[in-house]
């Protein structure tokens, strides 16, 4: 197998779908799985809460269970103001979650390993909330930018530092969650692609017998494994949304 070489970011590359036409609106993979994304959430609760039921099947308890979480997540650290943001952090969740999660199956995409989509995501966060910080404090919002009790002859030290902290704030939460699912789709390539060449090499055939199992669990671990980032990589990106909205309200 010498010689061969194995293309772990190709994967992200994008190619235009429905020919001619794709291509002239620069509609790829990750265009068309963020629709099935938009359209699969709503679809799921909806179907999740058909039924209505006292008693709940699996699916509907499954669906109550997602919404309870999010609300939870929203009203301990929003505060009553939580349920006017509750959707926003729902959807946002969710989407972020789908994503991740798609991009797992065969022949899919995870459109949140592109930076332009997390980028996207943390400026829409970002935006917002300046937006509520004017809404509920005014021209008190700039006071975020000088520490309370520090020296005002410190001003022109801290201010700027402050200004850069805040601006940070999109680039960190897009980076972390880019860099997770780059990490974790090129780490599965790289061992599924490993796992193959193993087997067909004379080292997999000698091998063989029941030491062949191994590589295939190492394999099925990761995948447990990216499932789990994949929920906390959609956790902590709602929950740090949900602080910086909370800063907002209440400084």
């Amino acid at each position: 197998m010498a010689g061969q070489t194995i293309d772990a970011l190709g994967q992200f590359k994008l190619h235009p779908l429905f020919g001619e036409f794709g291509k002239s609106i620069g509609f790829s993979q990750s265009e068309l799985m963020m629709i099935i994304a938009t359209v699969l959430i709503p679809v799921l609760v909806c179907l999740g809460m058909r039924r209505k039921a006292i008693v709940p099947d699996r699916f509907q308890a499954a669906t109550e269970m997602c919404y309870e979480f999010v609300h939870d997540m929203s009203l301990s650290t929003l505060g009553p103001a939580g349920k006017g943001f509750f959707p926003f952090i729902f959807s946002l969740f969710f989407f972020i979650l789908t994503g991740n999660y798609l991009g797992l199956l065969p022949f899919s995409f995870a459109f949140t390993s592109h930076i332009v989509v997390t980028v996207t995501l943390a400026l829409l966060v970002f935006i917002m909330a300046i937006i509520v910080s004017f809404k509920y404090q005014g021209l008190k919002f700039f006071a975020h930018f000088m520490p309370e009790g520090a020296p005002v002859a410190m001003a022109p030290l801290l201010v700027p530092i402050e200004i850069l902290s805040y601006l940070s704030r999109p680039v960190s939460l897009s980076i972390r969650l880019f860099a997770n699912m780059v990490a974790g789709h090129v780490m599965l390539i790289m061992f599924a692609a490993f796992t193959i060449m193993l087997a067909s090499s004379f080292l997999g055939v000698a091998i063989g017998g029941f030491l062949g199992i191994f590589p295939i669990a190492l394999n099925i671990a990761l995948i447990a494994l990216e499932l789990l980032v994949g929920a906390l990589q959609a956790y902590v990106f709602a929950i740090l949304s949900c602080m910086y909205l909370r800063e907002a309200i209440g400084h």
